[in-house]
């Protein structure tokens, strides 16, 4: 197996067993600590892979690249008073992205002392590494900003509703599965939407390097290199 399909197969089994249950413990967490249990009473609560992947979603991931997690279900009826329920729902929707930048945040900064490792020891399994942590970093970009584009059943949908009148909520409710079709299509189909997606990740991927800026001197410091 050449070491291209060995990172492709290698990135989607990250997506399968690190970046989607993470996602999912985070609507999960998040819905409970608004004060919803349905996701503690599914044993929704755990970051088991197993408990947060779909059969279909998972097989379309790793045989094509593209496929989806087991949706959290969340009862907005249940949050605590101090959140309404469309704001709850967009809290709830916010922490799956949310934590796909945290996790991408720690491996900018994991990145950076492996960085300083192989320049100071030109070791291939550092190496290797290397490309590990890059590929856990552009996955989990990728998944935070797919999951923001502001069309059901993705994440993005439910935050925008937050900041809509009610009335325009009601017409998206009523043409989302046209949406969904139309949205799978261009990004099965077209490069459409490849500009402003590139756009969004590129701009994340460089406010993680800026906000990760103090371990540059730590690095430079213990190696002996210059980043």
């Amino acid at each position: 197996m050449d070491i291209e399909t060995l990172l492709t197969f290698g990135s989607r089994l990250i997506i399968l067993f690190m970046c989607i249950p993470v996602h999912e413990f985070a609507h999960a967490w998040a819905a409970t600590k608004l004060g919803d249990d349905t996701p503690r009473y599914q044993n929704r609560l755990t970051l088991n892979p197993l408990a947060h992947l779909d059969p279909v979603g998972s097989l379309g991931i790793f045989l094509c690249g593209f496929g989806w997690g087991k949706p959290v279900q969340v009862d907005p009826r249940r949050f605590d008073r101090k959140h309404t329920m469309r704001g709850g729902m967009a809290l709830t929707a916010a922490a799956g992205p949310i934590s796909n930048l945290i996790m991408a945040l720690i491996a900018t900064i994991v990145h950076k002392f492996l960085s300083g490792a192989a320049l100071s020891s030109m070791n291939e399994a550092i190496g290797w590494l290397l490309l590990i942590c890059h590929a856990f970093i552009t996955i989990n970009i990728g998944l935070a900003v797919f999951n923001l584009i502001p069309v059901g059943p993705l994440d993005g949908q439910k935050i925008l509703s937050y900041f809509l009148p009610e009335r325009i909520n009601a017409k998206i409710d009523q043409y989302q599965m046209p949406l969904t079709i139309v949205l799978l299509t261009l990004l099965t189909f077209s490069d459409l939407l490849d500009g402003p997606v590139g756009w969004m990740e590129g701009g994340i991927f460089w406010l993680m390097q800026k906000l990760t800026f103090w371990a540059d001197p730590i690095v430079n410091s213990i190696f002996k290199v210059s980043l």
